[in-house]
């Protein structure tokens, strides 16, 4: 009777074992047409920081593809979902974790609400255990419609939005609208996601100059974005409000409840190691 009762526990530590080992993560970058994301858009720094948090460190991937087009495109959604798919297979993943920023939460939300719309689709959503939105654009933003518009926010949100690409144009606030409502799941009305979607919400921009916290990720940044946080609401990141970022899903948690110093993450802010924001994400993986 013991060595059954044995052999059972030890049963069951290898298949947990198993289970953990197979755990892997994607880091999944905002608009822009991405070549080098580990190194243009997160840093290596944040990458191999968050990464630790895996059982096993190495089995992680960054993606890299157009996300100045429309969510749909093949080479935003196909471009996303191929690489996914090859990491599962490659890895042999069973539970994938996918860290979003920004527009990539997005891209991410047309493959889980869209389950029959493409074959690469339904194997991603099996093995996807959670999805750690960072900053997402849930509904879109004012600053979109403004760059479409071409005005002086074109110019100086370049850096971030790019010019006027579809990706831009997609994030405008009544067609983010119109997508959560006829194509997007896990906003208020609309059937519930089928993974854990949960979402750190960025609320303010710090940019003074005697501050070093506001040098974190690069104090022209924080500069740009507290500029565009005066035609957003009160509480933004200087490109998304709070409330865009809060809309699909659930809130996981904001900025200064969290972050060391109770400091508030910027847009750039909260795709860097700035703050403890990547020891809290690889503590929660």
């Amino acid at each position: 009777m013991k060595k059954t009762i044995i052999t059972i526990v030890l049963g069951c530590f290898f298949l947990m074992g198993n289970s953990y080992a197979n755990q892997g993560l994607a880091f999944i970058h905002g608009t822009g047409k991405q070549t080098d994301a580990y190194n243009d858009y997160w840093t290596g720094s944040f990458v191999n920081s968050v990464r630790q948090g895996l059982t096993n460190s190495n089995k992680f991937t960054v993606v890299n593809c157009d996300f100045d087009k429309f969510m749909w495109h093949e080479d935003a959604v196909g471009c996303l979902a191929d690489q996914l798919n090859s990491f599962i297979t490659n890895e042999n993943i069973t539970e994938l974790i996918l860290l979003t920023h920004s527009n990539g939460g997005n891209v991410v939300r047309w493959i889980l609400s869209n389950p029959t719309y493409d074959s690469r689709y339904p194997n991603i959503i099996s093995k996807t255990n959670k999805v750690i939105a960072v900053a997402p654009s849930s509904l879109g933003t004012p600053l979109a419609d403004a760059a479409t518009q071409g005005n002086t926010f074109e110019t100086s949100l370049g850096w971030l939005l790019g010019y006027n690409s579809d990706a831009v144009k997609q994030q405008q606030v009544s067609w983010m609208t119109y997508y959560n409502n006829n194509w997007l799941s896990g906003t208020n009305g609309r059937p519930v996601l089928p993974t854990t979607f949960k979402a750190i919400v960025g609320s303010d921009v710090d940019s003074a100059f005697w501050d070093s916290d506001s040098y974190c990720a690069g104090y022209q940044y924080q500069v740009a974005l507290e500029t565009t946080q005066n035609w957003l609401d009160s509480c933004s990141d200087g490109f998304l409000e709070c409330s865009s970022q809060s809309g699909a899903g659930t809130v996981w948690f904001k900025d200064k409840d969290k972050t060391s110093g109770k400091e508030p993450l910027s847009h750039q802010q909260s795709r860097r190691d700035c703050f403890n924001l990547d020891v809290i994400i690889r503590n929660d993986i």
